[in-house]
């Protein structure tokens, strides 16, 4: 007995699998250090800011800046950044009283 609801359909030309087993999340190439980040903003005080080396990233800033802003974007953080030559400045966005 055919398990296609649709015995008129074309036969599957790729493998199934149970949803169950589908991968979930992604492990980006940027994801140690945007978890390091994310940790450490969680511990900065009110009104501090991480100071981050430029030289300590492991990619360029604007590429370590998109991952940061998509990660925090998914967990409902607001940060901010800010950067010259030497250093990445990261901090929370505190909402308005």
């Amino acid at each position: 007995m055919s398990t296609n609801p649709d015995s008129n359909a074309e036969p599957m030309k790729f493998e199934s699998i149970l949803q169950l087993d589908v991968p979930k999340g992604r492990d980006g190439k940027h994801k140690r250090i945007v978890t390091q980040l994310l940790s450490d903003i969680d511990q900065l005080a009110k009104g501090t800011a991480l100071k981050i080396p430029l030289s300590a990233l492991p990619d360029t800033k604007e590429n370590i800046r998109s991952a940061l802003n998509r990660a925090t974007h998914f967990r409902g953080m607001e940060v901010a950044t800010s950067s010259d030559a030497e250093f990445l400045y990261v901090w929370k966005v505190e909402p308005e009283s």
